[in-house]
């Protein structure tokens, strides 16, 4: 039998390859010869790199950027040299989880750290970069990112703007004279699932700015500055951003990737299993085991286990998701391609025991699964 194993990782509990191990060992306790192939997802945000990795055969690198408050931090990114390919979770250098809750302030957060990991790469030979937009804490455009890669950010006496989205309300110029000359042959892909423009009710400082800090009045402050930002970019690039779908994500991120560089947005989890060539590795598999902490009717607003269950549609192989959490709604996704949903609890526990216990109970799990599977391939001989 050959088993497709597509996780995304139990978060707190274990990493899409731990899971992965974790339901190869349950399968082989039940069939010993089968096999088994590794796939280890993620949806473009925390995870994403790890994951890549494993699937790809790369490595792990760390080098030493500034994170949003320009503090000192090690930041990892994945690199797969075989493809001249580096993965960046743009969480790594610029994300909310680096900088306190008391010290949270979009006004001067920068995004500059992002820059210097893609610089990072560039100079490892990287002409690809999958960047993973996703918890970040920064509502400066990318402009950061930007003024890392040799961007000059200028107000109208010519002097360089501080750091920061606020600054941008004095934006005049952006001069791209010294912009990193390897950015020209560099491609993007860009991994979100947030679908905001970058200005207006719906926008980035708007939506997104009061989990970073930002209070009504400084939320409507950064989006009049990102309002001048796009009109700056609007006159360089000829790229309208204002309000391009996605170019909301990451603070604006987004909006910078777009109008700047070689990029194209897609579905985190679509990115994801492109790269991992996931469909080519659904061929002639018997099933699809995937999963995640919590599986619920968020899960159709384009999480990793609907994706892979979409991509095994394709193939006519059954996916079977197990979860930590079966939550409200989960039903629905029976209509969508997944023949079971598995919880992989054995009993009432408290949260830190069931994150602790994660890897044993899911290989448990998926035993049993198998279990009932032998029986039913039994019955019909």
């Amino acid at each position: 039998m050959k088993f497709v194993l597509a996780p995304d990782s139990f978060k707190e509990s274990m990493t899409a390859a731990e899971a992965v191990a974790a339901m190869e060992r349950g399968i082989r306790s039940v069939f010993p010869d089968a096999v088994c192939i590794a796939a280890p997802m993620a949806d473009g945000g925390e995870g994403t790199a790890a994951a890549l990795v494993a699937a790809l055969g790369g490595t792990l690198v760390t080098a030493e950027v500034q994170d949003a408050l320009g503090r000192t931090v090690r930041a990892s990114y994945g690199y797969v040299a075989g493809e001249e390919l580096a993965i960046i979770e743009i969480a790594a250098a610029a994300g909310i989880d680096l900088v306190a809750v008391p010290d949270r302030d979009p006004r001067v957060a920068s995004s500059f750290g992002v820059g210097q990991l893609i610089g990072d790469a560039l100079g490892r030979g990287a002409r690809r970069f999958i960047v993973g937009l996703g918890g970040s804490v920064t509502n400066d455009g990318g402009a950061g990112m930007l003024q890392a890669l040799g961007a000059r950010l200028l107000d109208l006496n010519g002097n360089e703007l501080a750091c920061g989205g606020a600054a941008l309300s004095r934006l005049a110029r952006i001069d791209l004279a010294g912009l990193d000359p390897r950015l020209a042959g560099a491609t993007f892909r860009i991994a979100s699932d947030v679908t905001n423009p970058l200005l207006g009710p719906d926008g980035a400082s708007r939506v997104f700015g009061p989990q970073k800090g930002a209070d009504e009045e400084t939320a409507a402050e950064l989006d009049a500055a990102l309002g001048v930002y796009a009109a700056v970019v609007r006159a360089i690039t000829g790229r309208e951003v204002a309000t391009r779908t996605g170019a909301g994500a990451a603070g604006g991120l987004g909006a910078a990737f777009l109008a700047f560089f070689d990029s194209t947005l897609q579905r985190g989890v679509d990115v994801v299993m492109a790269a991992a060539h996931l469909s080519e590795k659904m061929v002639g598999a018997d099933v699809v085991f995937t999963g995640e902490g919590s599986i619920d009717l968020q899960t159709l607003s384009g999480k990793t286990p609907l994706g892979v269950a979409e991509t095994a549609a394709v193939h006519g192989v059954p996916v079977i998701a197990f979860a930590g959490r079966i939550g409200t709604g989960a039903e629905a996704l029976y209509e969508r391609g997944f023949t079971a949903l598995v919880p992989i609890l054995s009993g009432v526990c408290s949260l830190a025991e069931a994150l602790a216990t994660g890897p044993a109970n899911l290989e448990r799990a998926v035993a049993m699964t198998c279990r009932m599977r032998a029986v039913w391939m039994a019955a019909r001989k």
